[in-house]
C-alpha cells in the first residue's frame, strides 16, 4: 500500500477508534491495518495513537495529523472526481448530520429518495441536534436550520421555514386568544431551549417586537412541546414543518398569525477546509430543489 492507503485507513481508525472494526470494513487482517498506522508513526518519528486494552485514543500529533489527511484526501478526491464531474455518475460515501425532528420529518424522505436515485452514492446518516465539529467528527454535509449563520460558516442555503405560534383550542376557551404578540407574556410559553433565551421576535407595523415570554415548560425537542400544546399545555412555537400535521387535524390552531415572525433558513453546512465533492454537490442541488431554495 502506498502512503494515501495508509493515510486513509489512518483516519478510518481514528473514525472507528477500532483496528478490528477497520480490518472488518477493508477484509483483511487486523495486522494489515496495524502495520500501516505503526510505518505512519515510523515515518513521521511520532506517535499517532495511545492503545489500551480497551480504546485508541489520538496523541495531540495524531489529532493534528488527522485533520491534514482529511484535507489532503479531500483534495485528492475531488482532484480525481471533477474531471468531467458533470458526465459521472455520483459515487461514494457521505455522511450527513440532520436535527432530530426536521430529519426525521422533512430531510429522510427525501434522502431515501436520493438513495434510490444514486445507487452507488452511500449515505451515513446521523439525527442529532447537537451542534457538531464538521472537521472533527468527519462529517460531509450538515443540515442545520437557524436565523443566522455564524462568522465563517461555510453554507448553501436550501430552503426556508416559517415559525408559527400555536396552542390548543382548550387552552385558548380557558385563557383568552391572544390579539397581539405583547399578549404573551400574560400566557404560559412552551419553551425550545436550544434556541437561546425566551424572547420571540414579531413584525408589528413593520417594525421588529421582541417580547419576553415565561416558560414553565422547556424542552430541546419540538415534538415534546408540540404535544404538550396539544393537551392545553400553553402556547409554543414551532418551524411549519412540525406544526402543520398539528394545524391539518384541528389538535392545534395558529394564533398571531398577522404578526411575522423572521423566517428560518435551511442550510446545508459544509466542513471549511476541504473541497466539496462532486457527490455532495448533487446530494445540495436534489435537497435545494425539493426545499425551495
Amino acid at each position: 500500500m502506498d502512503r494515501l492507503d495508509a493515510m486513509r485507513i489512518f483516519v478510518r481508525v481514528a473514525e472507528l477508534g477500532s483496528f478490528s472494526a477497520v480490518a472488518q470494513q477493508m477484509g483483511v487482517a487486523r495486522s494489515v491495518v496495524t502495520r500501516q498506522v505503526a510505518a505512519l508513526e515510523q515515518h513521521l518519528g511520532c506517535q499517532l495513537m495511545a492503545r489500551s486494552t480497551r480504546r485508541l485514543t489520538l496523541t495531540s500529533a495524531g489529532t493534528g495529523y488527522l485533520e491534514k489527511c482529511r484535507v489532503i484526501l479531500n483534495l485528492v478526491e475531488a482532484a480525481e472526481t471533477d474531471i468531467a464531474a458533470e458526465r459521472q455518475t455520483p459515487r461514494g460515501n457521505i455522511r450527513i448530520s440532520l436535527p432530530l425532528s426536521f430529519g426525521l420529518k422533512r430531510a429522510a424522505p427525501l434522502l431515501l429518495d436520493f438513495a434510490r436515485d444514486y445507487p452507488e452514492v452511500a449515505l451515513d446518516m446521523d439525527y442529532s441536534d447537537r451542534r457538531q465539529n464538521l472537521i472533527e467528527e468527519g462529517i460531509d454535509l450538515s443540515l442545520r436550520i437557524t436565523r443566522q449563520l455564524a462568522p465563517g460558516d461555510v453554507a448553501r442555503r436550501l430552503g426556508a421555514a416559517r415559525l408559527k405560534v400555536v396552542a390548543a383550542p382548550e387552552y385558548l376557551a380557558r385563557h383568552g386568544r391572544p390579539q397581539k404578540p405583547a399578549d404573551l407574556t400574560h400566557h404560559e410559553y412552551l419553551g425550545y431551549t436550544l434556541s437561546g433565551p425566551a424572547t420571540l421576535l414579531f413584525d408589528v407595523a413593520g417594525q421588529s417586537q421582541a417580547v419576553h415570554v415565561h416558560s414553565r415548560l422547556t424542552a430541546n425537542n419540538g415534538d415534546v412541546l408540540l404535544d404538550a400544546a396539544a393537551r392545553g399545555l400553553g402556547v409554543t412555537s414551532h418551524p411549519d414543518f412540525l406544526v402543520d400535521a398539528y394545524l391539518a387535524d384541528g389538535r392545534l390552531v395558529e394564533v398571531l398569525a398577522e404578526f411575522a415572525q423572521p423566517e428560518l433558513g435551511i442550510y446545508a453546512m459544509l466542513p471549511g477546509n476541504r473541497q466539496v465533492p462532486h457527490r455532495v454537490r448533487v446530494l445540495m442541488d436534489y435537497l435545494a430543489a425539493r426545499l425551495g431554495g
